[in-house]
C-alpha cells in the first residue's frame, strides 16, 4: 500500500514538474516572439526614418521652400491622424479650453513648428548623414535643459552620473568634429554619377562650402534644441491634455497652419504651391503619412513593451543607412572626420543611455518595500503603469523628430 502511495506522489510530482516546464517554455518562447517583433518594429522605425532625411533633403534640394515642405507635410499628418483620434480618444475627451488652447499654440510654435522649419532650412546647407548623425545629441540636449531648470539630478558622485556626463561631452564633441573637420577623403563617389543619373532621388547637390556648412549646422542643432525645448514642455501639457494622439494631432494642425501663414508671407508666388506627381509631393506624402503614422504606433508599442533605451539603441541604424544612401543618391563624399564625428555621437549617446538605464534602477532599488505581499503586488504593478506612461509620453518623440 505504501508503495503504491508513494508511486502516486511520484507520479503527481512528475506531472506537476512537466507542467511548469510546459508553462516556462512557453513563457520563454512567448518573450522570444515579443522580442523578436520588438526588434523587427524598431528595424522598420530605423528604415523609415531613413527614407524620410533623404526624401525631405531630395525634396528641398530641388528648390521646395522649407515652410511649404512643412506646411504641406503636416497636413497630411493631420489626416492621417485625425481618424484615430477621434475614434480612439472618444471616451477620454477633456475639455479644450481657450487656457489650454492658448498653451497648445505655443507649445506648437516653440517646438513642432519652429523646429521642423530650422530643421529643414538646415537640410539645404549640409548633408542627410550629418543631419542624422547630429540627431543623436537631443538626449544630451534633454538633459542638460532639465539640469539647468532643476527637473533632472546631475548626481556627478555617481557612476551613472558621471556616464551622463562623459555621454553629453562626447555628443557634443562629436558635433563639433563633424561640423568643423573633414578629413581625408575616405570614399569618393564620382563613379557613381551614371547611376545616379538614372536614380529618381539623385539630385545634383552643390559641393558644400565652409560657409554653408556652419550656417547649416547652427539651424539643425537649433533645430535638435527648440525640439528639446519642446520634449520638456511637453511632459506637463500631457499631464493637462492626456488624450495623447488628440494632443499630437492638434499640435499637426497648428504647425500646418502656422507654417502655411510663413510660407505665404515669404513665397506669395503661387507656382511654389503646386504638387506635381514628382519627389515633392511624395516626399511630403511619405513624412506625413507614412513616417508619422506608422512611426507614432510602433515606437509607441515598443516604448511601451521594451522601454525607452531599447528604442533608443537602434538609432545610429538610421546613422548608418543614411550614410550609404546619402553617398549612392547625392554624391556625398565619406571624409574621416565625418565617421570620427560619428563615433563619438555614438559613444555620447550609449554612454547617456547606459547612466539613464542605471539610474532608473537604482531609484526602483531603493522603494521601501511593504512587507503584504497583496499590497506589494499592488504597488509594483501602479509604479510599471506610472513609469511606461511617463515614458510614452516623452520618449517616442525624443528618438526621432520623424514621430511628429
Amino acid at each position: 500500500m505504501c508503495v503504491y502511495k508513494y508511486e502516486y506522489v511520484l507520479n503527481l510530482l512528475n506531472y506537476h514538474l512537466n507542467s511548469i516546464d510546459l508553462e516556462e517554455r512557453n513563457i520563454i518562447m512567448g518573450m522570444m516572439r515579443k522580442h523578436s517583433r520588438a526588434v523587427g518594429a524598431m528595424v522598420i522605425i530605423q528604415i523609415t526614418c531613413t527614407g524620410m532625411t533623404l526624401f525631405s533633403k531630395s525634396a528641398i534640394s530641388r528648390g521646395m521652400k522649407p515652410s511649404i515642405f512643412v506646411a504641406y507635410r503636416q497636413a497630411f499628418a493631420t489626416l492621417a491622424l485625425a481618424p484615430f483620434a477621434l475614434y480612439i480618444d472618444r471616451k477620454n475627451q477633456p475639455p479644450l479650453t481657450f487656457k489650454m488652447l492658448c498653451k497648445i499654440c505655443v507649445v506648437s510654435l516653440c517646438g513642432v513648428n519652429l523646429s521642423l522649419n530650422l530643421f529643414y532650412a538646415g537640410l539645404n546647407y549640409v548633408s542627410a548623414t550629418f543631419v542624422t548623425a547630429v540627431t543623436n545629441t537631443i538626449p544630451a540636449m534633454v538633459f542638460v535643459i532639465a539640469i539647468c531648470l532643476r527637473l533632472e539630478r546631475l548626481g556627478i558622485r555617481k557612476s551613472e552620473g558621471k556616464a551622463k556626463v562623459v555621454g553629453c561631452i562626447l555628443s557634443l564633441l562629436g558635433a563639433m568634429v563633424f561640423t568643423f573637420y573633414k578629413g581625408p577623403v575616405l570614399y569618393p563617389t564620382t563613379t557613381h554619377e551614371e547611376a545616379m543619373q538614372k536614380s529618381h532621388l539623385s539630385v545634383k547637390t552643390p559641393a558644400y562650402s565652409k560657409e554653408d556648412w556652419i550656417r547649416g549646422s547652427v539651424l539643425i542643432l537649433g533645430a535638435n534644441l527648440t525640439w528639446s525645448l519642446w520634449l520638456i514642455m511637453q511632459a506637463p501639457l500631457m499631464k493637462q491634455y492626456p488624450a495623447k494622439l488628440r494632443l499630437v494631432t492638434l499640435q499637426c494642425t497648428i504647425c500646418c497652419l502656422m507654417s502655411t501663414l510663413w510660407g505665404a508671407f515669404e513665397e506669395r508666388d503661387l507656382s511654389s504651391w503646386k504638387l506635381g506627381w514628382d519627389i515633392n509631393l511624395l516626399s511630403v506624402a511619405y513624412c506625413g503619412i507614412v513616417v508619422t503614422g506608422i512611426s507614432y504606433w510602433l515606437q509607441a508599442w515598443v516604448v511601451d513593451n521594451k522601454g525607452p533605451v531599447f528604442a533608443s539603441m537602434f538609432s545610429p541604424l538610421a546613422l548608418i543607412l543614411t550614410a550609404f544612401f546619402s553617398t549612392l543618391f547625392f554624391k556625398e563624399t565619406l571624409h574621416c572626420g565625418g565617421v570620427l564625428g560619428a563615433v563619438l555621437l555614438v559613444m555620447g549617446l550609449y554612454g547617456f543611455l547606459w547612466g539613464k538605464k542605471k539610474e532608473t534602477k537604482d531609484m526602483a532599488a531603493s522603494e521601501p518595500i511593504k512587507s503584504n505581499n497583496q499590497t506589494k503586488d499592488t504597488r509594483v504593478e501602479l509604479d510599471t503603469i506610472s513609469c511606461t506612461s511617463a515614458e510614452i509620453e516623452v520618449v517616442p518623440e525624443a528618438q526621432r523628430r520623424c514621430c511628429i
